[in-house]
């Protein structure tokens, strides 16, 4: 390689700046960015709901750039594609990991995609951060999870529903895989404990969209109020179903874990009107911080009737409590994210949030939302503070007996 005396002063005197002054190699450094993937289904079933999560990342990201970046350096966004499919999750997490060499992804929306990526994360030592309510009884140092887990949705809602409402008698019903079920665990020691009973417990296929038969089981039950831990296109069926076979939800309403603005929307409001949800976000909660996002958003977005949820406030603020553990840390690596994060908070759109130092899990408000005929909720019932969670609560963890600390899963406790 040739290299004159032109180069050669160039050189020399980049080099005398540095020694004279080593804000210069800072400088140097801080313009090459940070990279993070986005790791969301832009294909297939699931994007109508994970184009959404991949927007909110990315104006996370446009806010957090527009404020001077992560230690002076600039966040670029790598967009990936899951394709509704967990194996397609598989490939493109190994490839942001491996060939694109990014520490953080932002990612995945079902449960399915989470446990397919998970072994590259583990394996690489890299970060994910999932932001979507879950069934908890997971306990991995490479994820923060900054969604709900059951007893942040169910251990003030089912005494609630018994006391506040005065239901005695539950008809769960699930989609059939591994989060309803585990939900279904959850609710009913917190059925029984309440001094109530559940009627039926019944599952039908995840997509499943011919409810007739199930709402005459519940019609036919004996129950005053459904737990429906319905998820996806079913939502949409089965509310149409209850409301066309005469059920009211003055007299059994139901009361959900999954059903939120996006579903609303889509079924149209007057077949939910008077049901319930427990989340910890709704896009109702009267704040200027709140209104500020929701307004950003659709600007952002450009979309002027855009909504807002659960799981995409949580992919927002994730972006957020990443950047201060970068900043705490001094570290873009998945060792200093980590270390960086335990008891990070922020003010999110819906109020304080924290992640928690031992499971690295997020401390939520529980909320109860009853729907109304305009397709918004009206906050019904909230807890004044954000409580701990929980991911094996359905195991019987407690915080005074905890099974994921900061060492990992204490699996003999698991029983």
């Amino acid at each position: 390689m040739s290299f004159n005396r032109r180069d050669f002063l160039k050189t020399a005197a980049i080099t005398s700046a540095a020694v004279a002054s080593p804000s210069v190699i800072s400088q140097a450094f801080a313009a090459d960015p940070i990279k993070v993937g986005a790791l969301y289904s832009q294909t297939g079933g699931l994007s109508i709901v994970e184009k959404l999560l991949a927007s909110a990342v990315q104006m996370a990201v446009s806010e957090i750039n527009a404020a001077g970046g992560v230690l002076g350096r600039k966040v670029e966004v790598i967009v990936e594609d899951g394709a509704s499919d967990p194996k397609t999750f598989n490939e493109k997490a190994s490839k942001l990991v491996i060939q694109d060499r990014v520490a953080t992804v932002f990612g995945c929306h079902t449960s399915a995609s989470r446990k397919a990526v998970l072994p590259i994360f583990e394996r690489r030592n890299a970060m994910l951060f999932y932001q979507t309510h879950y069934e908890g009884f997971e306990c991995s140092r490479n994820v923060v999870y900054s969604g709900a887990v059951p007893n942040q949705q169910l251990g003030k809602y089912i005494p609630w529903i018994a006391k506040t409402l005065g239901k005695k008698k539950f008809f769960i019903v699930g989609s059939d895989y591994v989060y309803p079920r585990e939900m279904a665990k959850v609710s009913k020691k917190l059925i029984e404990a309440a001094g109530a009973q559940w009627t039926g417990d019944e599952y039908l296929e995840l997509g499943h969209s011919e409810w007739a038969s199930m709402v005459k089981k519940i019609k036919d039950s004996g129950a005053d109020v459904v737990l429906s831990n319905v998820v996806g296109d079913s939502i949409i069926a089965f509310y149409r179903e209850f409301k066309n076979q005469g059920l009211s939800q003055a007299t059994i309403p139901i009361c959900a874990t999954v059903t939120s603005e996006i579903e609303i929307a889509a079924m149209g409001p007057e077949y939910a009107a008077g049901s319930y949800t427990s989340f910890p976000y709704f896009m109702s909660i009267d704040t200027p911080a709140n209104k500020k996002f929701i307004e950003d958003f659709r600007k952002f977005t450009k979309d002027p009737k855009a909504v807002t949820y659960h799981s995409l406030e949580a992919a927002y603020f994730q972006v957020f409590l990443w950047k201060q553990a970068i900043e705490k840390s001094g570290q873009v690596t998945a060792d200093g994210i980590r270390d960086g994060i335990r008891g990070q908070t922020y003010d999110a759109p819906g109020g304080k949030v924290k992640i928690d130092a031992d499971n690295l899990h997020c401390w939520l408000t529980p909320r109860v939302g009853q729907w109304q005929p305009d397709g918004q909720s009206k906050v019904v019932d909230a807890w004044p503070e954000p409580i701990k969670p929980l991911a094996y609560s359905a195991y019987g963890e407690t915080e005074s007996d905890l099974f994921c600390t900061a060492k990992g899963l204490e699996t003999a406790k698991l029983k």
